[in-house]
């Protein structure tokens, strides 16, 4: 089980990031949640087998196809045990 926290920078908001990165998780069985960010990026964390959360952190590199990705930060965290994939409410500033 591992878990990486990813944050997307370029155009990646109002491309369908979220629903997109949601529907590539469930399908890859990947738990975790993705959502908005105030700056315009987008943040999501996936969580379960190495393989497959490698293959969203890959997919998170390119996004959907209206997506212009320029950055993608990585980050290895403990997992968590989470279950389930969500779109999540951008965080209040």
């Amino acid at each position: 089980m591992v878990r990486r926290r990813v944050v997307v920078s370029g155009t990646v908001q109002g491309v369908f990031f979220r629903d997109t990165c949601r529907r590539v998780a469930q399908a890859h069985g990947v738990a975790g949640w993705v959502r908005n960010l105030p700056d315009g990026r987008v943040e999501a964390v996936f969580e379960g087998a190495a393989g497959p959360v490698e293959r969203l952190v890959e997919w998170a590199r390119h996004g959907p196809p209206q997506a212009r990705v320029t950055h993608v930060d990585v980050v290895d965290e403990a997992p968590e045990g989470l279950s389930g994939f969500d779109v999540r409410k951008a965080p209040t500033v």
